[in-house]
């Protein structure tokens, strides 16, 4: 039996993590990428393996274009020494940096960091590795809420995280012809480390973010990382260039 094979990137920690167990529990082998988190990624390589499946965890920093080849180069080894594939058949583009400023005083570096990170890494890191990627695949990026809702702050992300969208639906278009379905997410508030962890640590702010989501409570990593295994799936095969909104109904 082949199974099928999922491309992380930052799944050593937060959501990703999370996505790369929930897929593992469907029987889907992961590879994950990391920055500076190698314990971690230790760690969800075990839990993987401990789940039955097949895990490898390769370094990537998402923001250094310059090594893009040489990591694409290492995932098709890695297919081919780890797993006996040639190709892999999902790309979840998650990794990401959180990034407070307020529009007036935001700076230029602030800027070329989430663009880097958030923009310029989607485009060109799957750019290299679509020669991998299965005819018939699926690349899930991840966006977010801020795109629909507003929160001081959080403008550049949220900006970033706009072409995100836009640039999803013309993947789609684009690669329609090899019948690769490309989507996003958009992630309300979340109980994860993201942005210090505050909504997952301080009660008063999760209390207070709670009382915007419909279904009264903060987001919790599973109901992300659930969400992921079925856009994925075989169910959801056709949606395509959409963004799926998943904050249990935040500032409706």
């Amino acid at each position: 039996m082949t199974h099928q094979i999922a491309l992380i990137t930052g799944a050593s920690r937060g959501l990703g993590r999370n996505i790369a167990l929930h897929l593992a529990k469907r029987g889907i082998h992961i590879i994950g990428t990391y920055r500076s988190g190698v314990a971690q990624a230790d760690t969800l390589k075990q839990e993987i393996e401990a789940l039955g499946g097949k895990a490898a965890m390769l370094s990537l920093d998402i923001t250094d274009s310059a090594g893009y080849q040489a990591f694409s180069e290492e995932v098709a080894a890695t297919l081919k020494t780890r797993f006996g594939r040639d190709r892999f058949d999902f790309l979840i583009n998650n990794a990401g940096n959180g990034l407070f400023a307020n529009f007036a005083d935001a700076t230029i570096e602030q800027f070329d960091s989430l663009a880097a990170t958030h923009l310029r890494g989607p485009i060109f890191m799957t750019q290299k590795l679509l020669p991998l990627l299965e005819d018939g695949g699926r690349i899930l990026n991840v966006s977010s809420g801020f795109v629909r809702f507003t929160l001081p702050g959080y403008s550049l992300y949220a900006a970033m995280k706009a072409a995100v969208e836009v640039l999803t639906r013309f993947m789609a278009v684009e690669l329609g012809s090899r019948q690769i379905r490309v989507n996003a997410i958009a992630p309300g508030a979340i109980a994860t480390d993201f942005g210090g962890g505050a909504v997952r640590d301080n009660k008063e702010v999760n209390d207070f973010v709670a009382q915007g989501i419909a279904l009264g409570r903060v987001g919790l990593p599973d109901d992300i990382g659930r969400a992921v295994a079925a856009i994925l799936s075989e169910d959801l095969a056709w949606a395509n260039g959409t963004t799926f909104d998943i904050s249990g109904g935040q500032l409706l």
